[in-house]
């Protein structure tokens, strides 16, 4: 048995397909953690979800800011973005199933996993974590996000006030739908932050793009790290899958623009790749 962390998907499905073929994936005996992101701006969003939710019981996933905003989209609270490619996905005939699916996925996921050096917590996000949140920051984080996600007379509500740059960082009196709006773009949209989680959410480039003062969030120092914590996260292509750090692993290296899917085998940091299919 083993465990793959599989980067942004984003539709590419013929790449996952490929992908999953190169592991040699047995879902009767592997398990695939996905990043987010599953959906939109590749050319197969509806084939995507279909066959990942055929197999979810061999998966864990979190969701990314494309799936969230499709659900937004789905519930009649935004219009498609013209390089969006979900319509045929909001055509499904299955498309209630698929939303309350996916509404009732979480945006954090960690787990126990026995690695040729031991046990490590493989704790994976769509974004990261932000360097000032404690474990259980984390946790009462993503879980107040689940539970409102997945109620049904709170995810409407939700949906509609999630989109928008402030609060920029975490204060002791926002209000609730603030407060779910900053904790979610902590863990579907961050890249640069402050050490005390300030966000900066206009910059998508490189590490050398950040604005003064600001850092990506893994290069400071982070409250919840320690030597048995290993941190996957997808959302930023533009890093290439590298970080700098040995136990914090990007898995999103650019397929749905033009690059490669990548998965990251957690027992032994095993990198494997599939190209781009034009």
């Amino acid at each position: 048995m083993a465990n793959y962390a599989i980067g942004d998907v984003q539709g590419c499905f013929n790449e996952l397909l490929g992908l999953l073929d190169r592991i040699n994936f047995d879902p009767t005996e592997d398990h695939l953690w996905f990043v987010g992101d599953l959906i939109n701006r590749g050319p197969e969003s509806l084939r995507t979800l279909e066959f990942i939710y055929q197999m979810k019981e061999s998966c864990n996933l979190v969701l990314g800011n494309h799936d969230m905003h499709f659900l937004a989209i789905a519930e009649g609270l935004r219009r498609p973005f013209k390089n969006d490619t979900l319509q045929e996905l909001l055509e499904s005939e299955k498309l209630t199933i698929y939303i309350k699916w996916l509404r009732c996925q979480s945006l954090l996921h960690y787990e126990k996993i026995d690695c040729e050096v031991g046990t490590k917590v493989y704790l994976m996000t769509h974004a990261g974590i932000p360097p000032h949140w404690s474990w259980l920051d984390a946790l009462e984080a993503s879980q107040e996000i689940k539970e409102t996600l997945s109620s049904d007379n709170l995810h409407i509500e939700y949906l509609k006030n999630i989109y928008g740059n402030l609060p920029a960082k975490s204060e002791t009196n926002l209000n609730r739908l603030d407060r779910l709006r900053l904790n979610t773009n902590y863990l579907t949209r961050m890249r640069f932050c402050k050490v005390d989680g300030e966000l900066e959410l206009k910059i998508k480039g490189t590490i050398d793009d950040k604005p003064k003062g600001f850092k990506a969030w893994f290069d400071h120092p982070l409250s919840i790290q320690n030597e048995n914590l290993h941190i996957i996260f997808g959302h930023w292509a533009a890093l290439e899958g590298k970080t700098g750090i040995s136990n914090i692993t990007s898995v999103d290296t650019g397929c749905v623009w033009g690059y490669k899917l990548t998965a990251f085998r957690l027992e032994d940091s095993r990198v494997f790749s599939y190209d781009r299919i034009n």
